[in-house]
Order: structure tokens, then sequence, then C-alpha cells
């Protein structure tokens, strides 16, 4: 084979080979996940307030889990939000040449669970009267 042949196969397979490179970074923040809208504490903030009705509250957070009455008949609707994301990543690469060979490979995991718990009270008109939240992430 000529030198320069020699030189343009080892140039192609050299950049062909450094394409698909990637660190653990980068697959860390492939990790995030595209879930459909999901319920946080802002959107509770930002949308729900005392004197709502229970449409504007379905329409804002969707369908509750819990539905209750208490002794008054007064409703209270409760949104038990619970998430387990678990995911992984990971790359591998390899450079071979005409004698030897080098090979590397990355990845990372990635385990995290979030819970939002919404209490809404609703009075005698069907309005809300009062609302609580607790969230947690770890």
């Amino acid at each position: 084979m000529k030198p320069l042949a020699r030189l343009a196969l080892v140039a192609t397979v050299t950049g062909l080979s450094l394409v698909g490179c990637r660190s653990a970074q980068d697959n860390v923040r492939d990790l995030r996940s595209t879930n459909e809208r999901e319920m946080t504490v802002g959107i509770v903030q930002r949308e729900i307030k005392k004197g709502m009705s229970g449409a504007a509250v379905a329409e804002a957070l969707g369908s509750p889990n819990i539905v209750t009455k208490d002794e008054g008949e007064n409703v209270t609707w409760v949104y038990d939000k619970i998430a387990t994301e678990a995911s992984y990543s990971q790359s591998q690469n390899a450079l071979f040449l005409i004698i030897g060979g080098v090979s590397n490979q990355s990845g990372a995991a990635s385990v995290t669970q979030k819970t939002l718990t919404v209490v809404i009270k609703f009075d005698a008109s069907d309005k809300v009267s009062s609302f609580t939240y607790h969230s947690s992430k770890f």
C-alpha cells in the first residue's frame, strides 16, 4: 500500500472512531426523561387560589387521586404523586489500528425519587377554602 493511501486510511479510521466518543458527563445529561407535564410545587402555588371552583382546580391540576367528604359535607381533594426514575446511559468506542487497539467505555446511572402531596379543601359552596402541599426529592 502506498504511503499516502495508508495515511488516508489511518486518518479516516481515527476520525470515525472519535466521532462516537462521549464522556460520563454527556451520559448524565441524557438521563433526563421526557415526561408529560408534571405537577410541581410551583404549579400549585401559581395556579391554585382560595375561592376557585373545583372545575378550575381540575383544569389546572387534573383529577385528584383521593376525594373525601367530612362530617360537615365539605369535600377534600388529595393529589398524591410519587415518582421513581431509574436511568442508565452507556457509550463505548474503540480505535483499532493495524497492530493494536484502544477501547474506552463510559456510563452513568441515576435513581431519583420525588413525592408531592397536595391537599385542597372546599367549603360548602364548593370553592377552595384552603390548600396545603408537601414536596420531597431524594
